[in-house]
């Protein structure tokens, strides 16, 4: 359904550790490397996701409302992308944990970004 989704920064440097630190442990590496962007995907597919200066030239912010969900394979991979956002420079927003009030399999950590984007690590699967 999505072809990309795109997230802001203002210290691209820091965004860079950030997401490179947050998406290993998901099987997810930068792939390409701009002065300004960075794009990341698993090796051999898309690179849908973008973390850029913004074009207009303006402070990259928040959006109220909005999470980007990551997707992982197992929940040691959450656990592992928590802590590694954490040490990265992420703040927390909840730890890893099963959030039976979304299914009884989502297993599920929070976190935001050094600009304050909301990201959720999930896995779906049973333990």
């Amino acid at each position: 359904m999505f072809s990309h989704v795109t997230i802001g920064a203002n210290d691209i440097a820091k965004a860079k550790t950030f997401y490179d630190a947050l998406l290993r442990p998901l099987g997810i590496t930068r792939r390409a490397d701009y002065p300004d962007a960075a794009a990341y995907g698993a090796a051999d597919g898309p690179m849908p996701l973008w973390v850029v200066r913004p074009l207009d030239k303006k402070p990259a912010t928040a959006g109220n409302g909005i999470t980007i969900g990551l997707e992982a394979d197992s929940r040691p991979a959450v656990d592992a992308a928590y802590k590694a956002a954490m040490a990265a420079g992420g703040r927390d927003e909840g730890p890893p944990g099963v959030r039976e009030n979304y299914s009884p399999n989502y297993y599920g950590a929070y976190v935001r970004d050094p600009d304050g984007t909301k990201i959720c690590i999930v896995c779906h699967k049973a333990p």
